[in-house]
């Protein structure tokens, strides 16, 4: 069927076609262009050249692809018209018109019959890309398998209703429903063979090869390239510099804009990166961007796969690696032989979220229909299991021998995560920046591959790296231009650098590969990746890929997307790779399937042959019979020998120090900022944490589910003391009773934790406190477990700690503690990043911040000692060992190689503790390393006294496979008779500590234990025990390990899969604290990682050596320490096998010693401690130590016994040598190269890789981590770019724009891993400290300072017998106070230095006087006591709890409560104007008032009658003057009135009226006039007592008209200071045998029953004051006994606004203005009352009320204190003036320097000063005596009396002369004349005839130092003549 147009002029292309020739031309300098004619006409089959990679065999194709294509022609392409089909035939897709099924998958397994000649094929459905339709054709209409010999026209049958017959391929893809859109040929839609599988089912064969197939690739990619790289200019694109090749299809994410405009200047130039590429006559400025990229990268390690819930059911005895599952959105390729196999993700492997997963509706994931067969035997073949990573588009179908592949989608999210744009770079325009090309993603990968060493792993880290550099690269130019061009021309720049073109891919990823030595190798394919796939498989069945490790296969079609896919075939990556993607619990399972089923027994069987001598078997056992006696003998006496020693008294190690339990510094600092973070909790606005209402502290440690780390929780928690101090135990502690405090999490947790619980719903006032431990551990979702349903503590953590009663409890804060916190700092994180704290760093610009007596040694620290410059590295890893596992992993390919390098190392360590004990030869079967750490561990213990030695920790991972390690090594040790010598222990974390009889004896000794039963359950108590530690378990959960560790072996350690996490909790086992004496004076370390919190890492200097420590080493390492150095180094090539690399170590050894001596001899001992330990070494290289030389550097042949009698010579205990320096840790090469490489900018490698296996990267296009991030910064670096996995636990706890993602009471305490650590000098420490301070501060919380002072002049008061009232009177009688006498003097403590108020009655004892007022006293603080607050105390603004709330206004239902504010005027005579003041009253208050109806104005307060009772309601307004106090004035009165009714106003000044209505919203506010801002608290006091009068008046008026008399209305008011907290009562008992015989006791009571029984006193509205004693701890019995007394009233008083109508406050007073008014109210007649039952309890504040007012010169703004004396000046003077009221200068003058003015009344108390009118203080040493001018008032007879003083204070018209007359004056006595103004001074003068008794001079006359216009007073003082 040919096409129609064949040999036509398209004439309609040739413009363009000649344009973009001529472009091409000019462009390419190396592919042939193409002629034009041959893109025009049909080209003939002969002149197909492979040389003219643009020529194209068949034109029908090229055109239909065009068409198909969608290219970009300028004309249309010609549709075709189908004909309809027949009516009422059937038109579904995949069924013929007859109904039939056709589809492939439906009818694989039915017979068919096909007639002779005939052969089945696929037909492929444009409507049905994913099925293949079966037809029957006649095979001479099909080609050969050259694509030759078809005949033209086509022959085929139905095979569904079997209707035969069909001569034209039109008519019968009508009859199938191909429903197409373009002229059907045979040649685009008949694509497979179809054949017969070994069980008879129909299946998908070969492709049908068409002539020039494979052509069309290339022709297809430069077809593309010639016609996309310029747009023509009349294009209609949004931008002329824009190209017309479509994005790929995965960018479903861009802007619609984008879809046309996919910008060359995104991409990075690879024509430039690898030739030439010349632009303008200019080489391209980015031409040398790829290779300085991928320069800097390092060498990478892993890479690893995603997770998979299990094999989708089989299609075509095979199935889509990708295809859809329904639990996840990714799969793996699975091994049948393990049902339900999980696959997780890799170590360090990037993921995608669920969201962005969501692809086209063609989705790459879903495998295409062209089955590729893995054939047989390939892992025998191979010797690995191949690794094949999906690329870009589809992937086909796999079958046949699915077990020996695996498959992986990781490579394809990478590709997908790159082509997202990340939120971070949207800023500069999603139309102008687009992702990086596939084809330029494809080209980094391959060039990534290609610089990989052979032993190296991809890491799919570095390759986002790559991408990321790549892309931010390539847009620095349009960046720039974006800013620089004019934003309406910028459209019209154009591209810099055309793209990779999908022809030059190809030839420019096969230039790159041709550097590498086959180790990456291309293949190109024609139609789709099963070509590829399947050449591969034939290449590697032949052997062809030997050399190869990875294969690289492109598609790459024209004007459609690239199909392409990497397969891992080196053997060494194979493997890392196929291993990574297991997880924890398959890996486990694989290796205990292969211990289980005997694999591992022809790794014994070869172990067997290594050894020329015979099996090693035999060899121990001949050894033991010929030795046993002798060996046993010497042995044991030489262990024994120490002990016996020391008890006839002979020489005793002293090096095993039980240091006591104390906090360090660092310690202390994290508990102070945890206290300070859940302060901030409680102080917040959030109301999440109520401080105030909890009473004590109880707790609950969560662990993982470690019997040594819980048995190690405990034994901290019994020795802290915390227990008894919480005071939740008693003395008597006992284990059970600790053990309830801490929970292991395994299944028997849910008991204990329901338990707990229960406690904290029970006990709402114990704040508890979950700690949850080693956080890291187990943060799997209680609904998404990896794990077997069997393992119940999985997913415990979740279900417990993240319940709906934990988070909703407010009396539970949970504590989250870890040293790896990154898996809790995701995207959904619960913890707020306010409340994270890290450990604080030690140092801070060199200065030591905590002076510890030991420094921290982390993972920093071992990485610096690996630098060159410090002698012995503290990291190194075993070439000889590596070498040999590589060798032996290549030999048995079906061994997981934590099987294999655990058999390797077991015979390692075999061999050498045989060598050690004499087999010479055996030395040659181990390690260098292996055998240094053996000859240590076995002489450590002859090396000390007492027989201490060294722990060696083994870390097996694999359970099972340590339990094989213990039973093989037990058994060497006891074959060579070492049993006595060192210890095995087996630590499993299932269960407890198991040894010998012989070492418990040991231990007790060295611990001084006598209990015949103990053993030790934790690992820090086997301190000093010779001993190798099996360590197992999948992770360390948290155990310590004992100072006496010296190596740290961690060379099985599962390195194929590494997140950051794993790699920092295994190093960190080996985190030490070591003693500071051995750090030089430098000792300033680097910081990087988590040694010090607050960096990342910093930069490296040479001088700065962490391992100062060195000379330690070198001093006190036995002598099988080496150097290793250069052979440790990161760069050494593994040799071959174990014994060519021990020889390569001897030789750098050897050279390591020459170059050593003189770095390590400034660090040498004196020379008395030098021990020479080689002979041949000259007398001038004595220098040389121990540890720098090797017992093997001559020679191999060296026996046990010289280096055992060389041992003997040192005396030194190897435990104390240990405690001092750092252990040495043995890792993998593979995590040896991560640990110690950096990337370009410094930064350490692991800690870029992914935090952890449950969480994911956000994007693929994440900023790099900084190398100075501080542990915040990285907190916040983690919560942007990491997300969690549908497994974690936090998953669910999605933000969406919600504040409440986080929880409030959680709080995350991260810190570095400590875990050779005794005294719990790290976090368990830092947080029992924790919970002791917030204790004490929850105790502290419930107490307050109040002022505790025996009342002040009680001898000066009048002793009298005669009591008015009885003790157990309860109210006072009107009568009888009548006539009890007024009491002047001041009693209040806190006029202690005011002056004393006499009377004639009074008799005064100077010297008393003087002595009770020693100056120095005057300025002490006042005593206060502690009290507990009571359920009945008023609370500041801190104070949260559920009860008072919506008193308060903070309650969450509603909104910050609306308050209106309403002016409230009246008029007052004495001040001659009309005050106006302002109300602001919430909604919630207006029931308190009266307005207007139509306009709302406030007309007055409502006010209760005097016959109202109720219980629930105080009648009296309640006001509280206040400033300065919005956060710690106690106005919460909701406690205090007992949830009683009331009304309380707070009174405050304009200036603050915001800041008032801030704090209290619910509170009625009075707002005093401006003019007051700077007025004291008698301004307050007289405006609330002439309002409260005014309103009396108005309510009186209002309720008049209702009938109600005017005496009715309640008339008292209550003024309270804002520091009353608490109110107490005395209640007498009579209950003794005689009527006077009583006894009384002191509550406290609430402030609603003292207000009801004082308003309930019989005729109270007699009374003008009533007020309560101010409490004291030592209560005069005479005041109980005289329950009420006359005398003057303080601090809180109810005062009756009727009665004292004409007698007002001094609004101009700032001091005493209570006692002036007294004084006034007494003096009018009027009656004051004072219950002496009723006290009041005042908090000590330490802000506002009088301290807010600061007496400062007017002039500077500098706060210079200025002295009293410079209070007052001359008028007219120069003096300086100060910025205070006059009337503030003016008493605080006179309190200190009044004797200036009265010098006879100086401590003249038989002759007071006369005060008229007023009282002021002036000063303790002098007494005043008040009277009032009034007429008809109340004063002391003055009848003999004389005084040594007269004051006068702004008298008013009630003072005349002839009153001042009645009164007698010393002579000499002074007085002193107070007015506003001169001008009055001399008025009053003159009006009161003062110069007739009294001398005035000119300079007598003064001011207070005010200027002008803050109206100064003047003063004028005279002598008596």
């Amino acid at each position: 069927m040919g096409n129609s147009y064949a040999g036509q002029l398209k004439t309609t292309r040739f413009e363009e076609v000649l344009h973009n020739s001529i472009e091409a031309s000019l462009r390419s300098n190396n592919l042939v262009p193409r002629p034009i004619f041959s893109q025009l006409y049909l080209e003939a089959e002969q002149q197909l050249s492979s040389l003219e990679a643009g020529s194209r065999a068949d034109n029908e194709e090229e055109e239909e692809e065009e068409e198909e294509e969608g290219s970009e022609s300028s004309s249309p392409p010609i549709s075709y018209q189908m004909k309809p089909p027949p009516e009422g035939c059937c038109t579904t897709d995949g069924f013929c018109q007859a109904g039939k099924d056709l589809r492939l998958v439906s009818i694989s397994n039915e017979h068919i019959e096909v007639p002779s000649g005939f052969l089945l094929v696929g037909a492929k459905s444009p409507n049905l890309p994913d099925h293949l339709l079966v037809c029957a054709v006649d095979k001479r209409f099909l080609p050969d398998d050259n694509g030759r010999n078809a005949l033209l026209g086509f022959s085929g049958n139905c095979v569904g209703c079997g209707k035969k017959g069909f001569c034209y391929f039109t008519e019968f893809s009508n009859h199938i429903n191909l429903k197409l859109t373009t002229q059907p040929k045979k040649q685009k839609h008949l694509k497979y063979y179809l054949v017969r599988n070994a069980q008879g089912a129909l299946t998908k064969g070969s492709v049908i090869c068409w002539k020039g197939a494979e052509f069309r690739s290339r022709q297809s990619s430069s077809n593309t390239c010639s016609s996309t790289l310029f747009q023509l200019p009349e294009s209609s694109g949004p931008s002329g510099s824009l190209s017309n090749e479509p994005l790929p299809a995965t960018n479903t994410n861009a802007p619609a804009g984008t879809q046309q405009t996919a910008a060359a200047t995104d991409h990075i130039p690879s024509t430039a990166a690898f030739s030439s590429a010349v632009y303008n006559g200019k080489e391209s400025p980015k031409q040398q961007l790829l290779k300085n990229n991928l320069s800097g990268l390092t060498r990478p390690s892993v890479l690893g796969t995603l997770t998979n819930s299990g094999p989708p059911k089989k299609r075509h005895k095979g199935w889509s690696p990708e295809s859809p599952s329904s639990t996840e959105t990714w799969n793996l390729q699975l091994n049948p032989q393990v049902p339900n196999r999980i696959k997780s993700d890799g170590g360090s492997l990037s993921t995608l979220p669920h969201s962005a997963l969501v692809g086209p509706a063609s989705s790459p994931m879903v495998g295409s229909g062209e089955p590729v067969s893995v054939p047989d035997n390939l892992l025998k073949i191979c010797k690995a299991k191949p690794v094949i990573f999906k690329g870009h588009g589809n992937f086909p179908y796999l079958c046949g021998n699915l077990n020996d592949v695996i498959v992986s989608p990781l490579l394809y999210t990478c590709y997908r995560n790159s082509q997202s744009l990340s939120r971070a770079y949207e800023q500069y325009g999603a139309s102008t920046i687009q992702p990086i090309s596939e084809e330029m993603q494809l080209l980094l990968t391959v060039y990534y591959l290609v610089q990989l060493a052979s032993d190296q792993v991809p890491l799919i880290e570095d390759l986002e790296q790559i991408f990321m550099r790549s892309w931010r690269e390539s847009h620095l130019s349009e960046i720039r231009q974006y800013q620089q061009a004019v934003p309406q021309a910028f459209s019209q720049v154009p591209s810099q650098i055309a793209p990779v073109t999908s022809a030059q891919l190809t030839w420019l990823a096969g230039l790159a590969a041709s550097s590498c030595n086959d180790s990456v190798h291309i293949i190109e394919c024609s139609y789709s990746l099963a070509e590829g796939l399947s050449e591969m498989f034939k290449l590697l069945v032949e052997g062809k890929l030997i050399k190869t490790n990875y294969v690289v296969i492109l598609c790459a079609g024209r004007n459609r997307a690239i199909d392409s896919c990497i397969v891992i075939t080196g053997k060494y990556q194979a493997r890392v790779l196929s291993e990574s993607m297991l997880t924890p619990s398959d890996y486990q399972k694989e290796v205990n399937y292969q211990l289980v089923t005997g694999k591992v027994e022809t790794l014994g069987s070869f172990f067997s042959t290594l050894c020329p001598e015979g099996d090693i078997d035999f060899l121990l056992d001949k050894f033991y019979q010929e030795n046993q006696g002798h060996i046993s003998s010497s042995l044991s006496a030489s262990i024994n020998k120490p002990m016996t020693l020391n008890g006839i008294g002979a020489a005793v190690c002293t090096s095993y120090d039980l240091e006591r339990h104390q906090i360090r510094p660092f310690q202390l600092a994290v508990a102070q900022k945890l206290l300070s973070h859940i302060c901030s909790i409680a102080d917040s606005s959030t109301q999440n944490l109520d401080l105030g209402s909890f009473e004590k502290i109880d707790f609950l440690i969560c662990v993982p589910p470690s019997e040594v780390t819980y048995q190690q929780t405990l034994f901290h928690l019994w020795h802290s003391g915390i227990l008894l101090e919480l005071g939740l135990e008693k003395e008597h502690l006992t284990k059970q009773r600790v053990e309830q405090y801490v929970m292991k999490l395994d299944v028997e947790a849910q008991i204990k934790f329901k338990i707990f619980l229960q406690n904290s719903m029970q006990n709402p006032h114990t704040l508890f406190v979950l700690i949850h431990d080693h956080a890291h551990w187990d943060l799997m979702s209680a609904m998404h477990s990896l794990y077997p349903q069997t393992e119940l503590s999985t997913g415990l953590v979740d279900r417990l700690l993240n319940c709906r009663e934990v988070k909703e409890a407010p009396n539970i804060v949970t504590l989250h503690v870890t040293s790896f916190p990154y898996a809790l700092q995701t995207q959904h994180t619960h913890i707020s990043p306010y409340n994270e704290i890290h450990w604080p760093s030690s140092y801070s610009n060199g200065v030591d911040l905590y002076h510890e007596n030991k420094k921290y040694f982390g993972l920093s620290e071992f990485i610096e000692s690996t630098l060159s410059g410090h002698s012995i590295p503290l990291l190194r890893y075993d070439s000889s060992f590596e070498a040999m596992v590589m060798a032996l992993g290549k030999r048995f390919p079906r061994l997981h190689s934590a099987v294999i390098r655990t058999f390797v190392l077991i015979q390692h360590y075999s061999a050498a503790m045989m060598a050690v004990c004499g087999l010479s030869q055996m030395k040659n079967y181990t390690s260098v390393e292996t055998l240094e750490i053996t000859q240590n561990l076995i002489n450590s213990s002859r090396q000390c006294p007492s027989g201490h030695g060294l722990m060696v920790v083994l870390r097996i991972p694999c359970t099972p496979l340590a339990a094989v390690a213990y039973e093989r090594l037990y058994n060497v040790r006891e074959r060579l008779a070492l049993e006595d010598n060192f210890e095995i222990i087996l630590g499993n974390p299932n269960s407890g500590i198991t040894i010998g009889k012989h070492f418990v004896e040991q231990l007790k000794v060295w611990q001084k234990i006598e209990d015949v039963d103990w053993k030790p359950q934790t690992y820090l108590e086997l301190e000093g025990l010779p001993c190798i530690l099996i360590f197992s378990g999948m992770d360390p959960q948290g155990e310590s390990l004992p100072r006496s560790l010296r190596y740290c072996d961690l060379r099985l350690i599962n390195s194929s899969s590494l997140v950051r996490t794993t790699l920092e909790q295994e190093l960190g086992l080996a985190a030490y604290f070591v003693s500071s004496e051995i750090h030089t004076d430098k000792a300033v370390v680097n910081d990087v990682l988590e040694s010090d919190p607050e960096k990342l890492s910093s930069t490296d200097n040479e001088d700065e050596e962490v391992a100062t420590e060195v000379a330690a080493f070198c001093r006190e390492s036995s002598p099988l320490t080496t150097t290793g150095d250069t052979t440790k180094s990161p760069h050494h090539v593994l040799s071959s096998s174990a014994e060519e690399a021990t020889n390569n170590y001897e030789r750098q050894k050897q050279k390591v010693d020459k170059g050593a001596q003189t770095m390590i001899s400034k660090h040498l001992p004196p020379p008395t401690e030098q021990l020479d330990t080689k002979q041949n070494i000259k007398s001038a290289q004595i220098s040389i130590t121990s540890s720098s030389s090797s017992p093997f550097s001559s020679s191999s042949s060296s026996s046990a016994s010289t280096h055992n009698s060389f041992i003997l010579q040192t005396s030194q205990c190897s435990m104390t040598k240990a405690t001092k320096q750092p252990p040495i840790v043995f890792l993998p090469k593979l995590v040896y190269d991560i640990i110690t490489s950096t990337d370009s900018s410094g930064l350490p490698k692991s800690s870029s890789l992914l935090p952890y296996h449950s969480v994911m990267w956000a994007s693929s296009f994440r900023p790099l981590m900084s190398k100075m991030m501080t542990c915040t910064e990285q907190s916040l670096y983690y919560r942007q770019w990491t997300v969690p996995k549908p497994i974690h636990m936090d998953y669910n706890n999605r933000n969406e724009g919600r504040m409440d993602a986080f929880h409030p009471r959680r709080l995350l305490l991260s810190g570095p891993p400590q875990v050779c650590n005794k005294n719990k000098i790290g976090k368990t420490g830092a947080y029992l400290q924790f919970l002791s301070i917030l204790s004490r501060m929850l105790i502290r919380l419930t107490e307050v300072d109040v002022y505790d002072e025996e009342e002040i002049n009680i001898n000066i008061k009048e002793e009298s017998d005669q009591y008015y009232h009885q003790p157990g009177d309860v109210w006072p009688d009107l009568e009888t106070c009548k006539k009890i006498p007024f009491d002047y003097t001041i009693h209040d403590p806190k006029y202690e230095d005011a002056s004393l108020i006499c009377t004639k009655l009074q008799t005064i004892n100077n010297e008393d006087r003087s002595m009770s007022r020693r100056q120095e006293d005057m300025y002490t603080r006042r005593q206060t006591t502690r009290m507990r607050l009571s359920k009945y105390a008023a609370y500041n603004t801190y104070h949260h709890c559920e009860q008072c709330h919506q008193y308060m206004g903070f309650n969450p239902r509603y909104q910050l409560y609306e308050s209106t504010l309403h002016a409230f005027a009246f008029s007052y005579s004495m001040l001659g104007e009309e005050i106006q003041l302002h109300f602001i009253i919430p909604k919630s208050k207006e029931h308190h008032f009266v307005f207007s109806q139509p306009g709302r104005q406030l007309e007055s307060m409502r006010l209760p009658l005097v016959t109202d009772k109720s219980e629930d309601y105080i009648k009296s307004p309640t006001f509280t003057p206040t400033t300065g106090r919005h956060e710690h004035g106690l106005f919460n009165l909701y406690h205090a009135m007992d949830g009683a009714s009331h009304l309380h106003v707070l009174v405050v000044k304009e200036y603050e009226m915001a800041i008032y209505k801030k704090y209290w919203p619910n509170h009625i506010m009075l707002v005093l006039p401006s003019i007051f801002n700077g007025a004291g608290v008698g301004a307050a006091h007289f405006l609330i007592k002439e309002l409260s009068y005014h309103n009396l008046e108005l309510e009186r008026n209002r309720q008049e008209e209702l009938g109600i008399k005017p005496q009715d209305i309640w008339p008292f008011i209550v003024i309270s200071d804002d520091s009353c907290v608490m109110w107490n009562a005395v209640e007498v008992d009579f209950s003794g045998d005689r009527k006077s015989d009583y006894t009384w006791t002191e509550r406290n009571v609430s402030l609603k029953q003292i207000l009801q029984h004082i308003e309930a006193t019989p005729n109270v509205t007699h009374y003008a004051l009533i007020g309560m004693r101010k409490w004291a701890s030592k209560t005069n019995s005479a005041e109980i006994k005289e329950p009420f007394s006359c005398c003057h009233v303080h601090d809180f008083i109810m005062l009756n606004v009727d009665l004292t109508q004409n007698v007002q406050y001094n609004q101009n007073r700032f001091t005493c203005d209570d006692v002036d008014f007294n004084l006034r109210v007494h003096s009018a007649g009027l009656l004051i009352c004072r219950f002496n039952h009723f006290s009041v309890m005042k908090k000590q504040i330490a802000v506002g009320g009088q301290r807010s007012f600061h007496i400062k010169s007017k002039v500077s703004d500098t706060p210079v204190s200025v002295s009293p004396a410079q209070y007052i000046c001359a008028p007219d003077s120069k003096h300086t003036f100060l910025a205070a009221p006059a009337q503030l200068l003016l008493e605080k003058y006179l309190q200190y320097h009044s004797h200036r003015f009265f010098p006879l009344s100086l401590k003249n108390y038989s002759h007071p000063v006369l005060s008229v009118d007023c009282y002021l203080n002036l000063g303790p040493q002098i007494a005043v005596c008040y009277v009032s001018s009034r007429p008809h008032s109340l004063n002391i007879s003055s009848s003999g009396l004389m005084f040594s003083g007269l004051l006068l204070y702004l008298c008013d018209s009630f003072v005349v002369a002839s009153f001042l007359k009645k009164f007698h004056f010393l002579k000499g006595a002074t007085l002193c004349v107070i007015c506003q103004d001169r001008n009055s001074l001399r008025q009053t003068v003159v009006r009161l005839e003062l110069e007739d008794e009294w001398q005035f001079r000119l300079r007598d006359e003064f001011q207070t130092a005010n200027a002008k216009e803050d109206r100064p007073l003047f003063f004028l003082t005279g002598r008596h003549i």
